[in-house]
């Protein structure tokens, strides 16, 4: 759940500073990558064949990203979180994240799980990016259906991002998983009080309500998260929900 967002790590100190080339160029990369990914995809693998390294290799993961290339992304990430922890650079860890959370956009929860450990065991990360990453950790061991591992994910990310709804989302939808209503009633109640606007999160209140018997409490929420943003896909879900076509969202 960390941000696609990387930027060289440098100070300057005035205004005499020269600009490192290096950075300058990562920089020119990264915005190529925003706006026209394809060209700075191939950009930034040149600069890879031409010996740029690191900061190429972040570029390139960068592009693929944009272009949805989620497997190219991964490995490009993972070639550059190699190459930092062999630099001994500090965004090695950030950068094992990435190439998890791209992992996990391609479908391959095992591989991002092995990213993610790598990430963890790295004693780098802010207390808010820890616990994002144990976040994404517990969605890849839902995936691979370790269930009770990921709730140990989502409690310790909890005690470190308490004040992120998404988290407070992802443990109710496992709660209510585990057939755990009242934990899950708990959390979703809490993600709606940090959230209250939030599409995805009616969803679940309504999923919670479901698994609780309430079946008017959840048409009221399936409502709601049709009504705030019913392109997304939990208004699409919340759609069918009432419909009567399903009755279940997509696991966290």
């Amino acid at each position: 759940m960390i941000p696609l967002l990387f930027a060289l790590a440098t100070t300057v100190a005035g205004p005499a500073t020269p600009v490192d080339p290096t950075i300058a160029r990562f920089d020119r990369c990264a915005a190529l990558a925003k706006a026209d990914p394809a060209k700075a995809a191939a950009e930034a693998d040149a600069w890879r064949l031409g010996g740029g390294g690191l900061p190429a290799r972040m570029c390139l993961g960068l592009a693929y990203a944009a272009q949805e290339r989620f497997g190219p992304a991964a490995v490009a990430f993972e070639q550059a979180a190699r190459e930092a922890e062999i630099q001994r650079d500090g965004r090695a860890a950030t950068l094992w994240v990435q190439a998890g959370n791209a992992a996990l956009a391609d479908g391959d929860a095992g591989k991002a799980r092995g990213f993610l450990d790598r990430a963890l065991a790295l004693p780098v990360l802010s207390s808010a990016q820890r616990g994002e990453a144990f976040l994404d950790h517990a969605r890849a061991q839902v995936a691979v259906g370790y269930l009770d591992a990921a709730r140990t994910d989502i409690d310790q990310a909890l005690a470190l991002v308490p004040r992120d709804p998404m988290a407070w989302l992802l443990s109710a939808t496992l709660a209510r998983r585990q057939s755990e209503g009242p934990r899950a009633a708990k959390d979703i109640a809490e993600a709606a009080r940090l959230a209250p606007d939030e599409a995805a999160i009616a969803y679940e209140e309504g999923n919670v309500a479901s698994l609780l018997g309430k079946p008017e409490e959840a048409r009221a929420a399936w409502a709601r998260a049709a009504g705030r943003d019913a392109d997304s896909p939990a208004g699409r879900a919340a759609a069918m929900a009432l419909a009567g076509k399903a009755d279940a969202p997509p696991a966290p």
